[in-house]
C-alpha cells in the first residue's frame, strides 16, 4: 500500500490522476484505493488534492492505527464467531466500523471505472467487483445490490494462510449469463450451482491485477489507445530451503515457487508488449534499485518488508513512500510514463 502511494504521488505531480479510466487492483491495492476513495468523499481524487489532502491523510492514518487488532477485535464479538475460519469476513467488519467505509458498491462512482479482483475458489477464475456488477466469466455476473465495499476490499487479504477465504452468500443475488462474444442484453437467467462462493486474493489469480487491461495470450491491450501504468509491490520470492524432513512449510515453499513463475511470466509478457512501441506505459517494481539517489539498501529493505496490517511508524511509512517515488521517477526518466501525444490513460 505505501510504495503504491510513492508511485501514485509522482503520478499526481505530473498531474496525470485527472487522466485515469480504469483501474484494476489486487491485495493492498484495493485497501489503498478504498481508502482513497474514502479520503475524498467516494471520488477519485484530482492531482492536487490527492497531494495536499489524501496522501497526508493516509499516512496519518496507516501510522496510527493497526488494522490487523481491528481484526481481532472482531473476533471478541460472539455474533462474529462463525467467521473464525473465514477471517476475511472479520477484516470486512473492521473495514466498515475502524476505517467507517459503509457505502455499497454500487454506490461507487462510474468513472473511473474500479475492478476489486477475488479468485473464486470453487472454479478458480477471476471473480471481479465492480459498481456495476460481481462475478467471473464461467459463473456469470450479478448487480452489486446492496453488497458492501468493505466485504470487497477485505477479499484483498484473503490470502491462504493468512486471512482465509471471504464467504459470499451467492443465493442473494440474481446470476445471468451470456454466451462469448454475444452482445449485451442477451443475458440469461443462471444458477451458478453453488450457495456459498468462497473468494481468495485475486493475487493468487493474477498478482499484477492486469487481466481486465491486457490480454497476455495475444500481448495486446484490451482498450487500445490508452496506457497502463502496473505498480508491483510483490515481495520477491526468499532464497533458500532450510525445512526439515516432514515440515508442512515444504508444501508451501512448493506453492510460493509456482506463485513467482506465474508472476515472471506475466511481467515478461507484459514488459515485452512495453518494449515493442514506446509510449505504451509503464511498470515500476518494488525491487528496482535506485543508484542514482539512494543506496540500493532501499530497494532490499522496501522489497523485503514483510506483508502485515499493523501499524508502521513514521520512518517506514516515508522509507517505503520514498522508495515507490524514486522507482516511478527513474521509469519516467529512462523509459517514460505514457505517449504524450494521448490524452487518456489507465
Amino acid at each position: 500500500m505505501v510504495f503504491h502511494l510513492g508511485v501514485i504521488r509522482l503520478l499526481a505531480e505530473r498531474h496525470l490522476l485527472e487522466n485515469v479510466e480504469r483501474i484494476s487492483t489486487v491485495s493492498g491495492g484495493s485497501l489503498l484505493v478504498g481508502l482513497m476513495f474514502q479520503a475524498n468523499q467516494y471520488q477519485w481524487p484530482s492531482s492536487d488534492y490527492f497531494i495536499e489532502v489524501v496522501y497526508p491523510t493516509l499516512r496519518e492514518s496507516l501510522c496510527k492505527t493497526s488494522f490487523q487488532w481491528g481484526a481481532v477485535r472482531q473476533l471478541l464479538n460472539p455474533v462474529n464467531v462463525p467467521f473464525l475460519l473465514s477471517r476475511a469476513n472479520l477484516l470486512a467488519l473492521a473495514i466498515k466500523q475502524e476505517w467507517q467505509i459503509d457505502i455499497k458498491l454500487s454506490e461507487l462512482p462510474s468513472k473511473p471505472e474500479w475492478s476489486i479482483n477475488a479468485t473464486t475458489a470453487e472454479n478458480g477464475k477471476r471473480f471481479r467487483f465492480k459498481q456495476s456488477d460481481i462475478g467471473d466469466y464461467q459463473l456469470g455476473y450479478a448487480h452489486p445490490g446492496d453488497f458492501l465495499l468493505a466485504n470487497a476490499m477485505a477479499v484483498s487479504a484473503a490470502f491462504p494462510g493468512g486471512f482465509g477465504p471471504l464467504q459470499l452468500d451467492a443465493t442473494r443475488f440474481e446470476w445471468q449469463k451470456r454466451e462469448w462474444n454475444a452482445p449485451k442484453g442477451t443475458e440469461q437467467s443462471v444458477d451458478i450451482g453453488y450457495k456459498v462462493l468462497h473468494l481468495y486474493d485475486g493475487g493468487i489469480y493474477d498478482n499484477l491485477g492486469l487481466e481486465p487491461f491486457f490480454d497476455a495470450g495475444r500481448s495486446k491491450a484490451k482498450h487500445p489507445g490508452n496506457a497502463i501504468i502496473v505498480s508491483d509491490a510483490g515481495r520477491p520470492l526468499p532464497s533458500g530451503f532450510d525445512f526439515l524432513a516432514l515440515n508442512p512449510f515444504r508444501l508451501q515453499r512448493v506453492a510460493d515457487i509456482m506463485s513467482d513463475q506465474s508472476h515472471a511470466l506475466r511481467v515478461r509478457t507484459f514488459s515485452r508488449y512495453l518494449q515493442e512501441s514506446p509510449g505504451r506505459g509503464a511498470f515500476m517494481y518494488i525491487g528496482t534499485p535506485i543508484e542514482a539517489t539512494l543506496p540500493c539498501k532501499s530497494a532490499t529493505y522496501a522489497s523485503n518488508f514483510p506483508t502485515t496490517l499493523r501499524r508502521i511508524d513514521w520512518r517506514e511509512f516515508d522509507l517505503l513512500a520514498n522508495h515507490g517515488y524514486q522507482v516511478a521517477k527513474q521509469v519516467e526518466q529512462a523509459y517514460g510514463l505514457y505517449d504524450h501525444s494521448e490524452t487518456r490513460e489507465n
